[in-house]
């Protein structure tokens, strides 16, 4: 089922967890526990003012008050050393992970450092509690695997630097990497012995009588994410043209690609029709034969994308090694393309 941007994963997550830390704040407040209901505003806070729960939220001054928050909820489980209750330090282990993501590399291992230390000088003269040391213990473990977790991904960033070279509007692959690419997709389909399709998805521009080139330019980075909520992660997508976007399938034949392709077409059209604009969509598909090169290949997927708005936009179109011939579901008007 096709799933528009603002519903990709990230955002509900952020939003579950917002009412996760709004129920146990209202909770705790009520049982009269105020500094576990401060500590669970304080998330709230980071969470609602971060960009993974509102994509505008990365410009001025929400990242301020997002490290605001964080500032504070820090100073709050500080507090509970001292004053309890003991169990809010556990809160502590997701903090390298938590600082990492929202300042500075040196700041975030400053404030881990500090704060590990603060944990085990209050277990040392915290006397009447039982698991003080179980949970230093387990502090330092998490702490360690919090920076495991942090030089793989920092690692894998750097590996992968020059394959995310990504359009700015969009987060599309540049097309200046795709023949590339995709050469290398065929090469490796064709020592392998796998099936192999792209999909070329354009906007129906021509088909408008208005002018909407501002409309359409401030609905491409929501297109973008929707292509990307739509494909597995070793699958890529780059912007081919102004309002054209390539897709390359490794492993997938051309009757299921058409498949893919058709729930694409009909998932952006919902989208585009959801921000009132009164556009269609037409992709085209071309599975790898014999003697494709990517450029071949290329055009094939674009003549079919042609063939298919040259008959009115609005379907899928299948390209054959004979003729373009179409292969389409329905269009959105129910007769057959």
């Amino acid at each position: 089922m096709a799933q528009t941007a603002e519903k990709f994963l990230l955002n509900r997550l952020s939003h579950a967890s917002l009412a996760f830390f709004v129920v146990v704040a209202v909770l705790c407040a009520i049982f009269g526990e105020p500094l576990t209901a401060a500590c669970a505003a304080a998330a709230a806070g980071i969470i609602i003012s971060g960009r993974s729960f509102q994509p505008g939220r990365q410009i001025s001054p929400w990242p301020a008050i997002q490290k605001l928050f964080f500032a504070a909820l820090m100073v709050l489980l500080t507090t509970s050393f001292w004053t309890g209750p003991w169990a809010l330090s556990h809160w502590l282990y997701g903090l390298a992970l938590v600082a990492f993501a929202l300042v500075p590399r040196g700041i975030a291992a400053l404030i881990t450092l500090v704060m590990v230390i603060l944990a085990m000088i209050a277990a040392h003269w915290a006397e009447g509690i039982a698991d003080r040391h179980q949970m230093i213990s387990a502090l330092l473990l998490t702490v360690m695997l919090s920076a495991v977790l942090i030089f793989l991904r920092d690692y894998k960033t750097r590996q992968l630097a020059p394959l995310r070279r990504t359009d700015e509007l969009t987060q599309a692959a540049s097309r200046e990497y795709l023949s590339a690419d995709l050469h290398k997709e065929i090469q490796r389909s064709e020592r392998e012995g796998t099936d192999m399709s792209i999909i070329m998805v354009g906007l129906d521009a021509h088909a408008s009588d208005n002018d909407p080139d501002e409309d359409i330019r401030s609905i491409l980075p929501r297109i973008g994410r929707f292509l990307h909520s739509q494909i597995r992660d070793f699958d890529t997508y780059y912007r081919a043209a102004d309002l054209q976007f390539l897709v390359i399938l490794p492993g997938i034949a051309t009757q299921e690609a058409i498949t893919q392709a058709e729930t694409i077409r009909k998932g952006l059209c919902s989208l585009l029709e959801t921000h009132g604009m009164n556009l269609t969509v037409s992709t085209g598909v071309a599975g790898l034969n014999i003697g494709d090169d990517a450029n071949s290949l290329h055009q094939s997927a674009a003549n079919a994308l042609r063939r298919a708005q040259q008959q009115g936009g609005n379907r899928t179109q299948a390209y054959s090694t004979r003729t373009p011939i179409s292969r389409a579901q329905p269009n959105a008007e129910g007769s057959a393309t």
